[in-house]
């Protein structure tokens, strides 16, 4: 499992600018994470996903992160996510436990 603190530095300085974890909150540039552990992909209601998230028909979860952010457009082709990836493991691990925590914890904000 990975460290909270350095996933949450993660988030800040990569995903924070399109995404956001509390579920009070509206969608961004890319969908709220809210609630994103044990989610199909493509089904956060409001957004507008593309054709290839929508038919991925994997659920999100800490393996399926894993292998997804190392490079989006990979895993999903034909994704709107304009993120290169982590290629770090370590990194991955880092912000998959923070995500896991906040996206958790974020169904209650």
């Amino acid at each position: 499992m990975g460290d909270v603190a350095k996933g949450a530095k993660i988030f800040k300085q990569k995903c924070a600018q399109c995404h956001v974890v509390e579920k009070s909150k509206g969608h961004r540039v890319g969908p709220n994470l809210a609630g994103l552990f044990g989610r199909k992909t493509g089904s956060a209601p409001g957004y507008a996903y593309t054709e290839a998230n929508k038919s991925k028909g994997i659920v999100w979860g800490p393996c399926t992160l894993f292998e997804y952010l190392e490079k989006p457009d990979k895993y999903i082709p034909g994704t709107k996510m304009v993120f290169a990836g982590l290629k770090k493991p370590a990194e991955r691990k880092d912000l998959i436990a923070y995500m896991e925590k906040a996206c958790t914890e974020g169904e209650s904000k």
